[in-house]
């Protein structure tokens, strides 16, 4: 075989001609529309990366609200249970000071009732021990000035004692 010089530079020629035809009219529009896929590629994956942080940011807004929050329950429930507590002695105090009262009024009031029934005792008897002396000297003395000074000076024994 033998090397045909016009052949291969025709070829040269032709590859030339081609390689100028496709990078003036096919490799521009192409290597284009290749760079803007990588330019929208690129952009959405800035996006994804944003949007990503936004995520993990927002988790962690989320961890700390919940964390707040549990944080806000404990204290009421602690608010609550000093509350209570304070209630709950409020109550007491008030029904020892409620059941002092109550008893020093029954006191009160079975002091006088003593009271009462003591001089009302202390009438009748007197009454009656009036009756009786007098149905005593009434049979032993006749009327007469000894027997009205005895039943004054036991009257006036028997008043002085109320």
């Amino acid at each position: 075989m033998s090397f045909i010089w016009e052949n291969t530079i025709l070829a040269m020629i032709a590859f030339l001609i081609l390689y100028w035809l496709l990078s003036r009219y096919a490799f521009g529009p192409l290597f284009s529309i290749m760079e803007k896929r990588r330019e929208l590629v690129m952009t959405q994956m800035n996006e994804a990366a944003q949007t990503r942080e936004q995520a993990i940011a927002y988790v962690e807004e989320q961890k700390q609200a919940l964390e707040q929050a549990r944080k806000d329950a404990y204290d009421i429930i602690e608010q609550s249970k000093q509350t209570g507590g304070k209630q709950a002695e409020s109550i007491l105090a008030d029904a020892k000071a409620e059941a002092n009262r109550l008893k020093d009024d029954a006191v009160r009031e079975i002091e006088s009732e003593k009271n009462k029934a003591v001089a009302a005792l202390r009438s009748e008897l007197g009454t009656a021990s009036v009756q009786i002396a007098s149905k005593l000297i009434k049979k032993e003395v006749e009327n007469g000035p000894a027997q009205e000074e005895l039943v004054n000076q036991y009257l006036n024994e028997v008043g002085g004692r109320q």
